[in-house]
């Protein structure tokens, strides 16, 4: 099972996913949805340069502008972008053609009622898909910590040729139950490894890659 820890701030927060043998880390870098995750380019540069390749980096953002996002990854020498927006196929082909390196994970949206926001058949251009909630009230497009059906996860990852990773409300108690009945390539956590303040738990993190990886 790959593991992917998101919405890193810091170089603290990155050797907590480091130590913990996470296999994917996720900057967030581009806002325009709410959140209290994003940093600033410099810092997510900070961050890909302390993790010296030890595991992947993947840049997440709301932009929908190719031009802007080549430009944010080019900087920050990411491994993956991740497209967590409904930007245009269109511009998604200027990343592709400028980018052909950096692989693409691609958002299909599914609220916590069951609504499936994404035409995921329309997407052209994806490497990995990531199965996500939406809070419409809220405006959050990701970290809402809300759990979508996963039955409907399950039918959708039945569905695509690529691999896809689970994310929406996992915690380390429930990470291997949605594992089971999902059946993903890989799973992603913000708010589940978040303590009270909203920060990075050592603890949550460490627990969670290790509850995500036992083969039942």
């Amino acid at each position: 099972m790959i593991v992917k820890i998101c919405a890193n701030k810091s170089v603290e927060d990155a050797k907590m996913c480091l130590d913990a043998k996470a296999d994917i880390i996720g900057i967030l870098v581009g806002q325009e949805h709410t959140s209290n995750d994003f940093v600033n380019k410099e810092t997510a540069k900070e961050i890909v340069k302390y993790i010296d390749k030890k595991c992947k980096v993947v840049l997440v953002t709301h932009l929908t502008n190719a031009n802007e996002i080549i430009k944010l990854a080019q900087f920050i020498e990411c491994d993956m972008i991740q497209l967590h927006s409904n930007i245009k196929e269109n511009e998604v082909e200027k990343i592709v053609s400028i980018l052909p390196n950096i692989k693409l994970m691609r958002l299909i949206h599914i609220s916590n009622t069951g609504e499936i926001y994404t035409n995921y058949n329309e997407i052209k251009y994806a490497d990995y898909y990531i199965l996500d909630s939406f809070n419409k009230s809220t405006n959050q497009v990701g970290g809402t910590g809300l759990i979508h059906d996963w039955n409907i996860s399950h039918n959708i990852i039945k569905q695509l040729n690529k691999p896809t990773f689970l994310a929406g409300g996992l915690t380390p108690d429930n990470v291997q139950d949605a594992i089971n009945t999902v059946d993903p390539y890989g799973v992603d956590v913000n708010s589940g490894c978040k303590n009270e303040l909203g920060m990075k738990d050592r603890d949550k993190v460490i627990a969670f890659v290790k509850n995500a990886k036992i083969r039942i």
